[in-house]
């Protein structure tokens, strides 16, 4: 397998060098896609040899992130293995993740968070799983026990050529459904998950304003889906 990891990152100045570093422990490359941080992580990163790092002038968003992680990418890889930079991961757990599309199977590996019940893990966690894992299968998409996850191996020539047209969080439930819809299938495996108690932990996630963002993004799945107007090409 020739793969590539690939970390987006927004203002994790805190986490960002141990996440690397655990990382790089996997022996593959490591891409560091900075989503116009503006905290210092850019600092961070540029004392950490032995790493590519992606820089978008201003915040995109996560799915615009991975994009360009995934382009830059995809001329000596075919896979990418996406670590958030927030240190909830413990990188090395890609290797299950790995070992799950070793056989050669084209297809999307998720990592299933274990532990979502524990006391840090915030109640806009636990729900937005339970919602995107229900509004992802009516969209179309795959039956899922973690469709949030972040900890994923994504196939690229694949995934680069789904149209996904979400750039934010969304992008992650999307790049599912448009995946079930073109035959390419999703796997899970475990994984570990640590949560930071809260005032330690560094979340992006806007919980109304995202929640309405993944309400918009699911609704035009479904109408799509309804309306057949991404025919498998």
């Amino acid at each position: 397998m020739r793969a590539a990891v690939v970390i987006p990152v927004y203002n994790h100045r805190e986490r960002v060098a141990e996440v690397v570093r655990q990382a790089m422990a996997l022996g593959l490359p490591v891409l560091v896609v900075d989503d116009g941080s503006t905290d210092g992580t850019a600092a961070v990163l540029a004392t950490l040899a032995g790493i590519t790092v992606l820089r978008h002038p201003v915040n995109l968003g996560k799915g615009a992130a991975l994009l360009t992680g995934f382009a830059a990418a995809a001329p000596n890889c075919d896979w990418a293995l996406t670590i958030d930079g927030d240190g909830q991961h413990n990188p090395a757990d890609g290797t299950a993740l790995l070992a799950a599309a070793g056989r050669g199977d084209r297809v999307i590996v998720v990592g299933r968070r274990q532990g979502m019940s524990g006391q840090h893990v915030p109640w806009t966690s636990r729900f937005g799983r339970l919602f995107s894992n229900f509004w992802v299968r009516a969209a179309g998409g795959p039956l899922l026990a973690d469709s949030q996850s972040g900890f994923r191996l994504y196939p690229l020539p694949e995934t680069l050529n789904l149209d996904v047209r979400a750039r934010r969080y969304q992008f992650e439930v999307e790049v599912l459904v448009r995946a079930c819809r073109r035959g390419l299938a999703t796997v899970e495996v475990p994984v570990q998950v640590v949560y930071q108690p809260k005032g330690v932990r560094v979340s992006h996630f806007r919980p109304w304003l995202d929640f309405g963002r993944n309400s918009a993004t699911f609704a035009r799945l479904i109408c799509s889906r309804l309306f057949r107007t991404d025919r498998r090409r």
